[in-house]
């Protein structure tokens, strides 16, 4: 029983052999996880732009005709709030009396990160389009 000096604990390449896989799976995850970030705050600028095509349909029920409507009448929905950094919303150009489009500008990290689409475009008919041409903005 003399000289055996047990000690516990780890080694050094233990240790590191926990770090590179620590890097590695860092290095997968962090990239997935922005696109889901910028994924997610596409569709829900695509969720208050249509709530705002909708209101913009009650204005023309009620008025039968769309001019009138401009950016200051939009309402300042809890979408339009949590998403002012991320999307500008706004009409595309003035509205006429039978016609509108609206639009979901993308501002900052998602303008940078969100290229496939870019800025997000609903019509009256309720046509959706977006400037980045790619599939599934909507």
């Amino acid at each position: 029983m003399k000289g055996l000096n047990n000690q516990a604990g780890f080694t050094l390449i233990e240790l590191m052999i926990v770090v590179a896989i620590i890097g590695i799976l860092a290095a997968i995850a962090l990239p997935a996880y922005d696109r889901f970030v910028v994924k997610s705050r596409r569709s829900a600028g695509a969720a208050c732009l249509m709530e705002m095509a909708q209101f913009a349909e009650r204005h023309h029920t009620t008025k039968m005709s769309y001019s009138g409507l401009n950016d200051a009448a939009l309402p300042n929905t809890a979408c339009r709030s949590e998403l002012a950094g991320h999307y500008a919303f706004s009409f595309q150009s003035s509205p006429t009396a039978t016609a509108y489009t609206l639009q979901a500008v993308p501002q900052g990290v998602q303008a940078i990160k969100d290229t496939s689409c870019g800025t997000l475009r609903i019509t009256h008919t309720g046509a959706k389009s977006a400037s980045g041409g790619g599939s599934g903005c909507f």
